[in-house]
């Protein structure tokens, strides 16, 4: 017989469905509430570079190129233009002071100066004369005192004599006065012409002295004249090597032109570029260690050049002993410059990662292998270490190989 069957409520047959469903949202909670949601990227460890950080003293220095350079250069300048005519030292060549390195020929410079020294002995001539005129005019005056001084003699004795006669009555009053006036004059005549010699003698020392400076000036401007011939051979200034020297035979060059250089060889002084990230601590006295082939040198920063050019500037240093040979003009070395003493530091080894990061930050690798991006703060820098001043501890292991394949990655999962 037939029995009624009950039926079922719908949640019972739609179990399984009910429990894949819940099973879904309890996953889904837990993803969205607990999950790691941050960006990964899976890396080859073979394909990067780890360091670990250290404890250990921090060498303030850099590593720069040093280049050879003469302790000084003296240059060569045309003092006075013109032709080439002869060259009679090559570049390269070692001269001593006064060696003629080249001839040059000027026409217009020798009628220049032709002309200039025939007015230059005119003009001595025409001094001389003066003077001679002067010397004769106080000749011609001293002849008129002496010839005064004899008529106001006759002149005294005979006004003596009309005196006495007078007196007994043997001349007239009128030859006595005449012969008194007579006297009188010449005696006032006397004075103003030995005033006038007196005052002439003045004036003409002082225009002899004046005319004997003019004439010993151009006599020395003649001199000065005369060397300008002398400038059209070139000659070397100092003792040392001839280069850059610039000169054809034929060539035409102009007062000023700069022809060459003598490099003075019996010292030498390196010439380094560095980054002006260090401009304001780099400063005159500092030490070096120079890296030759043949030995090491030590050597002080000199001078440091106050232009910068495209993110760099110049310092000179010189070598602590004089006698550095052998050494060539443009030779290299490594030089390593003490920047300050070596402290106790926390160090990160250097590595391409600062060239994305710029130093503030890095990916720090964990126990599971896995590494996580860490802001950090770098201080000092060296060839080989950074100064770590915070966000890093001894011992931890840092990705220090380059960070571009990492794209925008937070993390890095380094498998084997």
């Amino acid at each position: 017989m037939d029995r009624q069957i009950d039926k079922k409520p719908w949640w019972r047959q739609k179990m399984g469905y009910v429990i894949g469903i819940t099973a879904f949202a309890i996953w889904g909670i837990y993803f969205i509430a607990f999950a790691d949601h941050s960006r990964k990227v899976n890396m080859d460890l073979q394909k990067v570079t780890t360091s670990v950080v250290i404890n250990d003293n921090f060498q303030d220095y850099i590593s720069i190129t040093g280049t050879v350079e003469p302790i000084k250069t003296i240059y060569l300048d045309v003092i006075e233009g013109g032709r080439v005519e002869k060259i009679m030292m090559e570049e390269g060549n070692m001269v001593q002071n006064g060696d003629p390195i080249a001839e040059l020929s000027n026409t217009t410079l020798i009628l220049e100066i032709s002309n200039n020294e025939a007015n230059v002995a005119r003009a001595i001539n025409e001094l001389r004369t003066a003077r001679l005129q002067m010397e004769m005019n106080a000749m011609e005056l001293q002849n008129k005192i002496v010839q005064l001084e004899g008529d106001l003699l006759i002149q005294k004795r005979d006004f003596d004599n009309k005196s006495a006669f007078y007196k007994e009555g043997l001349v007239s009053m009128d030859e006595y006065l005449k012969a008194k006036t007579n006297y009188e004059a010449s005696e006032r005549s006397m004075k103003l012409l030995k005033e006038s010699f007196r005052r002439d003698s003045v004036y003409r020392g002082i225009q002899i002295e004046t005319l004997e400076g003019s004439a010993a000036r151009m006599e020395k401007n003649q001199g000065i004249i005369r060397q300008r011939l002398d400038n059209l051979t070139i000659k070397a200034p100092v003792t040392g090597q001839l280069a850059a020297l610039n000169l054809e035979e034929g060539q035409v060059i102009n007062y000023g032109t700069r022809i060459g250089k003598i490099n003075i060889l019996d010292e030498f002084k390196l010439k380094a570029e560095i980054d002006e990230h260090y401009i304001s601590r780099i400063t005159k006295g500092l030490r070096a260690n120079c890296q030759f082939p043949a030995k090491e040198l030590s050597a002080k920063v000199t001078k440091i050049y106050a232009e910068v050019k495209e993110g760099r500037f110049n310092i000179d240093m010189e070598f602590d002993s004089s006698k550095v040979t052998p050494l060539r003009i443009g030779q290299t070395c490594r030089v390593r410059l003490e920047l300050g003493d070596n402290t106790p530091a926390l160090l990160l080894p250097r590595g391409s990662f600062f060239q994305s990061t710029g130093g503030q930050w890095v990916f720090v690798v964990n126990e599971d292998g896995i590494a996580e991006k860490r802001t950090i703060r770098l201080g000092r820098q060296n060839p080989k270490y950074f100064e770590v001043i915070d966000g890093l501890q001894a011992g931890e292991k840092v990705i220090t190989s380059g960070y571009e394949m990492f794209g925008d990655a937070e993390k890095v999962v380094l498998k084997e």
